[in-house]
């Protein structure tokens, strides 16, 4: 039966791929969620394109894990060969958008919370999610769904690590910055040129050495990834506008490294969220006690995910793997779903 079900989740995840669900745009593929969840005999909860259910013996009492995962999609990018919502089969592998992030993740765990639904005397309650916006960080995704749940004591992500299991991730900023400066004919001398500013602060900031130790993390890792001014040759622009991405550890908070690189810059600073902290879970935890008994590689993770808005323990795990995210021809391979699905099975068999 329980093979079954790993099929089942395979079919599920080729719909999900053929239906495009680019983040904000998750409708029609959170309502195949829906449906799969129903079909096998468990009552859904939605909220937006956020779906969610609670084990059948629900006990308030009882501690609860949160098993999420997300369902949006980057747009494809442009090196495409194949059709990115064909769900392509050749052999072992299944290519299409979102199959290896997060697809698998997504139906490994509608698999296990179908295994573990009507279980009686757990020891903890589950709760399955299927959130939308990861992709963006979007308020309208685990964000918005995270206010409906019940309280959650630890929340176990499916995102792509090999099954490894990620105990800590880095925060993230993104800056916009802009140099300002005095526009005129580039022939005269009464101008005053934003790009040399920008220069000198991107200078500064590629150089710059935080003073607390690195942690586990490693250090603060500040790039500088876009710069726009100007319109034509012979005009000094007024303004050199570029982009900051910081990706920062839990010695440190977003807030105190925005205000560490205001404050060394010229340019006038403008952060577009400083909410997607670092998060970790605590080495002592028991799920990390499990995936050590289990011999999971632990590790930490430079990549950012939906535990960045949780406020809860956390650590992230999931079949695929992290650098075929985003790529084009996107692929997953079906037997490290069904290997994946097996060890979240042993792994929360050592929890419940």
């Amino acid at each position: 039966m329980f093979e079954n079900n790993k099929l089942k989740a395979i079919e599920l995840l080729k719909l999900l791929i053929q239906t495009p669900s680019i983040s904000g745009e998750e409708d029609l593929v959170a309502s195949h969620i829906e449906k799969w969840l129903n079909e096998s005999g468990i009552e859904t909860k939605r909220s937006l394109n956020n779906v969610w259910a609670l084990n059948k013996h629900y006990d308030s009492q009882k501690p609860t894990i949160l098993i999420n995962s997300h369902h949006d999609t980057v747009k494809p990018n442009k090196s495409y060969t194949n059709d990115p919502f064909d769900a392509i089969i050749d052999g072992d592998i299944i290519f299409g958008l979102g199959s290896n992030d997060a697809g698998a993740s997504l139906v490994s765990m509608m698999s296990i919370f179908l295994y573990y639904y009507n279980s009686k005397n757990l020891k903890y309650n589950l709760i399955f999610a299927a959130s939308a916006e990861e992709e963006i960080s979007g308020k309208l995704g685990i964000a918005h769904l995270i206010n409906k749940l019940p309280p959650i004591d630890f929340a176990v992500i499916g995102e792509p690590t090999e099954m490894n299991l990620a105990i800590a991730e880095r925060g993230l900023i993104v800056i916009d910055a802009y140099a300002k400066g005095t526009s005129g004919h580039s022939a005269h001398d009464n101008t005053e040129n934003p790009i040399y500013t920008a220069i000198n602060d991107i200078s500064l900031i590629k150089n710059y050495t935080f003073k607390k130790k690195p942690n586990q993390l490693g250090k603060i890792k500040v790039s500088v990834t876009q710069i726009n001014a100007g319109t034509q040759h012979n005009i000094v622009p007024s303004v050199c506008h570029f982009v900051i991405d910081a990706r920062v550890p839990n010695a440190y908070t977003n807030l105190e490294v925005f205000n560490i690189i205001d404050k060394n810059t010229k340019s006038k600073l403008k952060a577009r969220s400083l909410r997607l902290n670092s998060s970790s879970i605590d080495l002592d935890h028991p799920i990390v006690k499990a995936a050590r008994k289990l011999k999971i590689k632990t590790f930490y993770s430079p990549t950012i995910s939906d535990q960045a808005l949780l406020k809860c323990p956390s650590v992230k795990i999931g079949p695929g793997v992290s650098k075929r995210s985003h790529m084009a021809n996107e692929y997953v391979k079906i037997s490290e779903i069904k290997e994946g699905v097996n060890l979240y099975i042993s792994l929360f068999n050592q929890l419940l």
